[in-house]
């Protein structure tokens, strides 16, 4: 209390809107407050644009692709001198080319036997020691002849199919690698193919929680613009001095107000 006062003064203070501002502020407020009171108006269209429709035809595709787990590994390489593989890749070369040069020199060694038997008729030495020795001659060298044949042959053949064995051999190696790598692709795709549809998901579960959040928090809003539309008004401040009522005097006017209250009760029982 102010020094100044006496007893049963008290100095009251009160803040009020300059005059000049009343009208404005007044209709501000007004307008604030209707605004404020509109319902809250939802978004009713998408929040995500969503996954495209070659993106749903690419997804559909990769997810129809399998792995070829079963083919998938590691490559084991055989070897060629393991039973039977070198007999296995040699045949088809011995069919085919050593056969025919056996058989040429057995049709040459017949027709040099056929000829030396006519050159022995005519000399009246058909069927004696001479002949017996020359045709020993003749099967002799056939033989040396299908040796050499033969020898080659084999060796021919055997240079041949190792060789082709090892082409075979480099394109089943590759055949594994590239089995690997189309698994490993599959897999690899379709990975990020998942993390691509997890993303749009993802966008999508963000964008509803965002929007519940909008609408939770509405009130909440409303609330802070309807305070913000209360600050920095022109205000004004009022001082006056009014007098407090001594105790016999609320004494007094409580006794009046039994007075009354009992005169109204029996005049109107």
């Amino acid at each position: 209390m102010d020094d100044a006062l006496t007893p049963g003064q008290e100095q009251v203070e009160e803040s009020s809107l300059s005059s000049w501002a009343g009208p404005y502020v007044s209709e501000m407020l007004g307008r604030g407050w209707a605004a404020a009171d509109m319902p809250y108006t939802a978004y009713q269209g998408p929040l995500t644009a969503g996954q495209s429709g070659l993106q749903t035809q690419a997804y559909q595709g990769l997810g129809s692709l399998y792995a070829p787990t079963a083919q998938m590994g590691a490559y084991a390489p055989g070897t060629f001198t393991d039973a039977g593989i070198a007999q296995a890749y040699m045949s088809p070369y011995l069919q085919m080319a050593l056969e025919p040069q056996i058989k040429e020199a057995q049709r040459r060694a017949e027709i040099a036997r056929i000829n030396q038997a006519g050159r022995l008729a005519k000399a009246g030495a058909y069927g004696g020691g001479r002949q017996a020795i020359m045709e020993s001659e003749l099967t002799r060298n056939l033989m040396d002849t299908l040796a050499g044949i033969t020898g080659k042959g084999y060796q021919t053949a055997y240079e041949q199919a190792a060789a082709q064995f090892n082409v075979e051999e480099a394109a089943r190696r590759q055949a594994q690698e590239m089995i690997n790598k189309y698994g490993f692709d599959v897999f690899n795709a379709q990975r990020q193919a998942g993390a691509e549809q997890r993303a749009i998901e993802s966008e999508g579960i963000a964008a509803d929680y965002g929007q519940f959040k909008e609408e939770r928090d509405w009130p909440y809003r409303q609330a802070n613009y309807m305070q913000s539309l209360l600050s920095g008004l022109p205000l004004g401040t009022q001082s006056y001095t009014v007098e407090s009522p001594s105790g016999l005097q609320q004494l007094t006017g409580v006794a009046g107000d039994i007075s009354s209250f009992l005169e109204d009760y029996f005049s109107n029982p």
